[in-house]
């Protein structure tokens, strides 16, 4: 088995620094579609380095874009697992956001597998990352969800159940986040440059008629959509989102995401409406701040 759970939950977190400048942060709200009405509307909090706000979900590509210059793709090579990457899909992301991310520095993020669940033909590894800035300051808290195909069965703790049953009402708030036929081309350029996002013969041999648009994308796009129409374009009121990836979305088109508020929670469900609402995100949420 290429996961022993035992070593990989007693292994030390991993620890690395990062770094990022303004202009890694404008192209990753470039990539979301930021600035995409320019005549009307250029959008300079997001696309101007003057008094520049921060997508909090920027987190999730601190340290991988332009100024990072030709990295290395993380793998998933760590004490007790060692998957070959064709066998693993990312099947869920959450940020926690403790304090606003500035539009240039650097932090330290510690990372460590925190679960290992046995689905049966499959496991989940979460991978919890904490960043801190160099006064060692939190900065978030991420929890990604790996599917590791062939890699249950080992008689683990399942995890937690899949069903989640949706609000029972009109959502509150549905807002529509159309995207571009070369946002992914865009949006690779922020660290993660697998050709199943820009090559068709590559994305034809995988079983997708065309590229596909990154699921870190579309959760980056469902936040902007959540700052600005919900939060009054205040990225610091947007206190964490957590999604799965429930389904791809082609470059073009368009993202519909519905929206629950019970307080200071936010129910999500997002889905493409060319498409007759095909699921993109599912057992989403967010908390947010005032």
């Amino acid at each position: 088995m290429a996961i022993d759970p035992e070593v990989a939950l007693a292994a030390d977190p991993t620890v690395r620094e990062v770094s990022w400048t303004s202009r890694d942060v404008l192209l990753y709200h470039l990539s979301l579609g930021a600035g995409r009405q320019a005549d009307a509307d250029p959008e300079l909090a997001w696309t101007f380095e003057r008094d520049l706000r921060v997508l909090p979900t920027f987190a999730a590509v601190a340290g991988q874009g332009v100024s990072a210059g030709d990295v290395a793709a993380p793998g998933m090579s760590m004490p007790g697992v060692d998957i070959d990457l064709r066998r693993i899909l990312h099947a869920g992301q959450a940020h926690t956001f403790h304090r606003p991310i500035p539009a240039s520095g650097s932090a330290r993020i510690s990372s460590r597998v925190a679960e290992v669940w046995d689905k049966g033909k499959a496991a989940v590894i979460v991978l919890e990352s904490s960043a801190a800035d160099l006064d060692d300051q939190p900065l978030w808290t991420s929890r990604m969800q790996i599917w590791a195909r062939g890699e249950g069965g080992f008689g683990g703790d399942p995890g937690p159940g899949d069903s989640r049953p949706g609000p029972e009402r009109d959502p509150d708030h549905v807002l529509l986040s159309p995207t571009t036929p070369g946002q992914a081309l865009l949006y690779r350029l922020n660290g993660d440059l697998n050709p199943l996002h820009a090559d068709p013969s590559f994305a034809a041999a995988a079983g997708f008629a065309r590229p596909i648009l990154h699921g870190l994308a579309s959760y980056g796009i469902v936040a902007k959509a959540l700052v600005d129409g919900l939060l009054g374009g205040d990225p610091t009121r947007l206190a964490s989102i957590a999604v799965r990836f429930a389904g791809t979305l082609v470059p073009g088109e368009t993202i519909r995401t519905s929206v629950w508020r019970e307080g200071d929670r936010l129910e999500l469900v997002a889905t493409c409406p060319e498409r007759d609402d095909a699921p993109v995100l599912s057992h989403a949420s967010a908390e947010v701040r005032g």
